[in-house]
């Protein structure tokens, strides 16, 4: 009889410690795809400054100029780490590209202080990122892999824990690397 308590005692400790395993799971990537939308919040605040700078000296742009706050509106209104979200992540930053290939048709613009140091912020942020994505894409990776592996497959059913989607920038060659920042 007192084996059988023992055992018993023994599975429902492990099924706590494997239960609060997935909620810290959980919680880490929850709290990285946070990071993620702080950096992305960052990004969209410099846009605007970064548009009205560059709107300044290149005037009959008009046409770069919507594309990016268009496809800044876009990034914006997508939630979570989505394949759509991903795509309008994508979009911007292709958006992004254009405007810098703007400024090197205007040597003013490109020695002007204030679009120096909105290129620098606007680097780091992608950068920043990038860091962020690859955090919580590890942190995904980790939930994911105790969801699908034994035993702990068996608490995660019971308790419903399901896994969660990679902040994936999908095979877009140029949007895998950060905005390129030439002076």
């Amino acid at each position: 009889m007192i084996y059988i308590i023992i055992i018993l005692v023994v599975l429902v400790l492990w099924a706590i410690f494997i239960y609060n395993g997935f909620v810290s799971l959980v919680n880490r990537a929850k709290e990285a795809w946070a990071d993620i939308e702080v950096q992305l919040k960052r990004r969209y605040d410099l846009i605007p400054n970064l548009v009205n700078t560059v709107k300044g000296y290149a005037t009959h742009e008009s046409s770069a100029f919507e594309n990016v706050t268009k496809a800044r509106s876009a990034a914006m209104g997508a939630q979570g780490p989505t394949p759509e979200h991903a795509q309008a992540e994508n979009m911007l930053t292709e958006a992004l590209k254009s405007i810098f290939a703007i400024s090197e048709a205007y040597p003013d613009l490109k020695a002007n202080q204030n679009f120096l140091a909105l290129q620098n912020e606007l680097s780091d942020t992608e950068n920043k990122i990038q860091a962020a994505r690859r955090f919580y894409n590890g942190n995904v990776r980790d939930l994911n892999i105790k969801i699908e592996s034994f035993p702990s497959n068996i608490l995660a059913t019971t308790f419903h824990f399901s896994k969660m989607e990679f902040f994936d920038l999908g095979d877009n060659d140029a949007a895998q690397n950060p905005v390129e920042v030439k002076f």
